[in-house]
């Protein structure tokens, strides 16, 4: 007789993944975004060379090599590897007044838009929380400055205060602020009507409470996006001012001015014009790039 011995197996269930914490789940979003990724990355590298131009770049920006004037870039005939990118019509590196233009440039994108998203957040605060005349008179005063051309506006605050660095950071900043304002608004009152913070207020919590640490980290997210997208129209902004002589004066290197200075030699030089160009483009690509990326990793209704 032969027997039969049956084995059973036995499904044990597989366990459950373990959640992610909040930047596992944010850089998971971020991530699935290639395009923020590249632009991330060349923001990264920007910054690196704003940080780090004493090291990375070749020449001084205002040093004047008069045996190689409009020199073009290395790789063309007639060129000279010492000037990869050549040099303009007064002898000067273009590489390394680039590398020194993404300093000042990434310098006056951080002032202006810390500058506007400070502010912003307190007058949007104010208006959309107490609401009423406050609101009114805020709100009134934004429409105007919406009404004028943000690069006229800044135009007319630099020439009352004079062409400057400094006084164009803070034009930018001036016509930067209205979007914040408008967006914090816009947020407090839609968080006016929670639920938490009726709990709040009925357990006795102050106004600056309420505005502060209750309304204000929830508002926060379209914030972000909108403080990353504010630096490339700081950064369009500065250019377009320093293109017209009314923000960094010469000999410093910026991209908007060295624009201004080679536009004479667009047609026989055209490496002066365009590698300034190319920077302003690429450095504002990025960080669209970038802010779209922010939006669809902060925004809960856009995650799959």
């Amino acid at each position: 007789m032969t027997t039969s011995t049956k084995t059973s197996t036995t499904n044990t269930p597989l366990a459950a993944p373990a959640p992610m914490t909040p930047m596992q789940e944010f850089w998971h979003y971020f991530s699935s975004n290639k395009g923020a990724v590249a632009g991330l990355v060349v923001i990264l590298i920007i910054c690196f060379m704003a940080v780090f131009a004493n090291l990375v770049a070749p020449h001084s920006p205002s040093d004047q090599y008069r045996d190689a004037l409009l020199l073009p870039p290395a790789w063309l005939e007639g060129g000279n590897w010492s000037f990869v990118l050549g040099t303009d019509d007064v002898g000067r590196d273009i590489l390394s007044r680039l590398i020194y233009g993404s300093r000042l440039s990434i310098a006056v994108g951080i002032v202006a838009v810390t500058a506007s998203l400070v502010m912003g957040i307190l007058l949007g605060l104010i208006a959309g929380y107490f609401k009423g005349l406050i609101d009114t008179a805020i709100m009134r005063i934004v429409d105007i400055m919406l009404a004028m051309p943000s690069l006229l506006l800044a135009i007319a605050i630099v020439a009352i205060l004079g062409p400057s660095i400094v006084n164009a950071a803070l034009a930018i900043s001036i016509v930067s602020l209205p979007h914040y304002v408008r967006l914090t608004r816009a947020a407090t009152m839609a968080e006016m009507s929670r639920d938490y913070v009726t709990s709040s207020k009925v357990i006795g919590a102050g106004p600056l409470r309420l505005m502060f640490i209750c309304i204000l980290p929830n508002c926060l997210a379209p914030l972000i996006v909108q403080a990353t997208l504010g630096f490339s129209s700081a950064i369009l902004d500065m250019a377009a001012l320093g293109f017209l002589g009314l923000g960094a004066q010469p000999p410093t290197p910026e991209w908007g001015s060295m624009l201004a200075d080679a536009l004479q030699f667009v047609q026989r030089a055209w490496w002066v014009v365009t590698f300034p160009g190319l920077m302003i483009l690429i450095t504002v690509l990025a960080f669209n790039l970038m802010g779209d990326g922010l939006r669809d990793a902060l925004d809960p209704k856009l995650k799959q």
